[in-house]
């Protein structure tokens, strides 16, 4: 096993392999990045419960498997039966497939993207010095990421870029599928995503991390997101990971004058989960829009971090995140809206409520603001409770049953969430998704008794 200081000597080693495979390559800038970025790694090491922004959520499961990096793609490792039970018929979406990091092209679609739209997988294009790309992620390395953030950089090789031009609007969402495969030995996977909206520009983007195995794995996934002047981006999360795998996810947004991101997370799988966005308003009047639903039994951990930087004036951001736990589940929320000095004008709202279902489910909430300028409009909150004995009354005093009354509450609790999903399609097949998840959470409450 690797665990103590063994786990930070594993990857090293896996780090190793890689420098070698990649014989001229290991001389370029991207690998200089990925280098600074396992040096942090190895100096910080995995997270504990002695780190403040960790302190609720213990990752020494994850420290004490060697998970082995995938290093190149398999062509065997997945197949076109696998993509249609995650993709959308009905929705005629650019689709790019990625299995256990690594891009498939024989299972993606293109065929919708505009002449002007750069989509493309990551690693084809940061193979070239001069790429822009290249550019966004090497700038930054190593500026303010955590010790899962570098570790995923230092094994970066594959994942979406997605470049829109000035003006340009995507008619069609873009389906970002990432597919672990049915290995047999713990594996890490590690996409990347670096998306730049241009000047004025809309897209819409769909990203959506599934399991084909019920085998143990680690999903270190990062993404990169850029949106220049009155860009506009819609972005809905699933993550639908195996029971027994790991998933540990950041988004970073830099958003300049006039622009809008709007962002919906969905956390329905794995065993351990986190949940990372760090959004910064480095311009007037933009605008950022979080929310999450984070659905939890057995004896799942979903942890959202959140942080919401205000570092322009006239600039505002709505957050929304529920949590709904059964069985033995744990959530954790930690929000932080930042206000600096020279923001005034700023109006933040940030909400957090959670619904236990079981007594053996618990929270820890930490909603917070930290406000230095005067001209404000700031609010924060958290709630948490059960269901409301007099509803549940009044629902089977009209001939329904108890656990049916339950799951209605249930879902009328969670569907404020659901409504706010920009898809259509994959709205509809969440809708089913919960329904399901609340009847399996309910026999596994069950089973814990």
């Amino acid at each position: 096993m690797a665990t103590g200081k063994n786990n930070i000597e594993w990857y090293q080693q896996n780090f190793d392999l890689l420098e070698k495979s990649l014989n001229g390559g290991s001389t370029t800038r991207l690998h200089s990045a990925r280098k600074q970025a396992m040096k942090r790694f190895s100096d910080l090491g995995f997270p504990t419960l002695r780190d403040e922004e960790w302190r609720f959520t213990n990752v020494t499961p994850i420290t004490k498997v060697p998970f082995t990096p995938v290093l190149r793609e398999d062509q065997e490792s997945a197949g076109a039966d696998d993509v249609r039970k995650y993709s959308y018929a009905e929705l005629q979406s650019i689709q790019l497939v990625f299995v256990d990091g690594h891009f498939r092209k024989d299972l993606s679609s293109l065929s919708n993207a505009g002449e002007r739209i750069v989509i493309s997988d990551l690693g084809s294009i940061i193979s070239s010095e001069g790429n822009p790309a290249l550019e966004a992620l090497t700038r930054d390395a190593l500026a303010g990421y955590d010790a899962l953030t570098a570790l995923n950089t230092a094994f970066l090789q594959d994942g979406a870029f997605i470049s829109v031009p000035k003006g340009v609007t995507l008619e069609v969402p873009i389906h970002l599928l990432y597919l672990a495969s049915r290995r047999n030995q713990p594996f890490l996977s590690s996409p990347r995503n670096l998306i730049l909206a241009g000047p004025d520009s809309r897209v819409s983007i769909v990203e959506t991390y599934a399991g084909l195995t019920d085998n143990l794995y680690f999903t270190n996934a990062v993404s990169d997101i850029v949106l220049s002047e009155g860009a506009t981006v819609e972005h809905d999360k699933l993550q639908i990971e195996s029971e027994n795998a790991y998933h540990i996810g950041a988004i970073y947004i830099r958003q300049h004058a006039r622009s809008s991101y709007t962002a919906n997370s969905i956390s329905l799988g794995g065993s351990i989960v986190r949940n990372t966005v760090v959004a910064v308003l480095e311009e007037e009047h933009s605008e950022c829009t979080l929310n999450g639903l984070a659905l939890g039994t057995g004896k799942q951990l979903v942890d959202n971090h959140t942080v919401i930087d205000h570092a322009s004036p006239n600039c505002s951001s709505h957050e929304l995140y529920k949590s709904v736990l059964d069985g033995r589940a744990k959530g954790v929320f930690n929000g932080k809206i930042f206000v600096r000095k020279d923001a005034q004008k700023t109006d933040a709202k940030q909400t957090n409520k959670t619904l236990l279902l079981s007594d053996e489910a618990t929270i820890d909430t930490k909603p917070q603001l930290e406000i230095f300028a005067d001209d404000v409009k700031c609010t924060h909150g958290a709630t948490v409770g059960q269901l409301d004995d007099e509803q549940v009354f009044y629902l089977r005093s009209r001939g329904v049953g108890l656990d049916d009354a339950r799951d209605i509450l249930t879902y009328a609790f969670a569907s404020d969430i659901i409504r706010r999903v920009h898809v259509q399609p994959l709205r509809e097949q969440l809708e089913g998704m919960i329904q399901a998840r609340l009847n399996r959470g309910r026999i596994q409450g069950l089973e814990t008794e």
